[in-house]
């Protein structure tokens, strides 16, 4: 029985170990394109697309750099990301502590689920009446997106936040309050520093879809001043579409930012993703 199940487990190593080599390939193998690409001119990219540069242009980078005004998007993106990320992390953890501590009371429940229940509402309905609305108010613009990005990830946020809150053990508010604490001190003291792995995954994935969103800077700004990256690189294709070496470049110089920032924080989403996955 035991070389059976031996065998079994052995097999299937084999087949998840293929498995997870042909998903590797699906992004490695765009990866060394990209690279590749970025570094060649014309005539070799016209010649293999596989093959490695024979000579090495890296004044595709700072061509692509002048052209696409790279370090004003990239100041507009790093403010955007940056306040958009502290404020949801902040406030969408308030919404959870309160809904995940209430979730027994009339009410918090229905609040919940009708909060979770918009992430099955796709922009694109949202899209014109949003427009609409953020130009009434004169928020149509780069600093109207930063409230936009808290609300709109609200329900993925709040749903993680409260499965990793019943981790954490209601006895811990009880001696808080024994002991004083009003519910502000009590969330702030001892329960959020205790949502350290939840805020930094929260944090990290609110900054990917932040830093890589298309589709919400391109109804809302209309000033080329205030562009982000994405919208860099959709006017860079757009003007230069046969420069295919120049828009390589300018790709590779919007990705580096985002690859150091998941460097970094790998474990921190691996491990917050792991612990609000599980309840006690």
């Amino acid at each position: 029985m035991d070389i059976k199940s031996n065998t079994i487990r052995r097999r299937s190593n084999w087949l998840l170990t293929v498995f997870l080599l042909f998903c590797s390939l699906t992004v490695l193998i765009p990866m060394y394109i990209t690279l590749t690409t970025a570094v060649k001119d014309r005539q070799q990219s016209a010649n293999s697309l596989w093959a490695l540069p024979t000579s090495w242009h890296w004044d595709n980078f700072s061509r692509a750099i002048a052209e696409t005004g790279f370090w004003r998007a990239l100041c507009n993106s790093l403010l955007l990301t940056a306040i958009s990320v502290i404020l949801a992390v902040l406030t969408n953890s308030m919404v959870a502590y309160a809904i995940a501590r209430n979730m027994n009371r009339k009410g918090y429940k229905f609040v919940y689920y009708y909060i979770v229940s918009a992430m099955f509402i796709p922009f694109s309905i949202l899209m014109l009446p949003l427009v609409k609305e953020m130009s009434l108010l004169g928020l149509d613009n780069l600093y109207g997106l930063i409230p936009l990005y808290v609300i709109y990830n609200l329900p993925f946020n709040t749903m993680f936040y409260v499965g990793y809150l019943e981790t954490i053990p209601t006895s811990l508010d009880e001696a808080a309050m024994l002991d004083g604490a009003n519910i502000w001190q009590t969330f702030w003291r001892i329960i959020f520093p205790l949502m350290g792995p939840a805020n930094a995954t929260v944090a990290i994935l609110q900054t990917l879809w932040v830093w890589n969103d298309f589709m919400m800077p391109l109804v809302m700004i209309s000033k080329q001043n205030q562009f982000t990256i994405p919208l860099t690189q959709y006017m860079f294709q757009s003007t230069f579409n046969t420069d295919y070496n120049l828009s390589f470049s300018s790709y590779t110089l919007a990705m580096i930012p985002m690859l150091i920032v998941y460097l970094f924080a790998q474990k921190q989403i691996i491990g917050g993703v792991a612990a609000g996955s599980v309840k006690e």
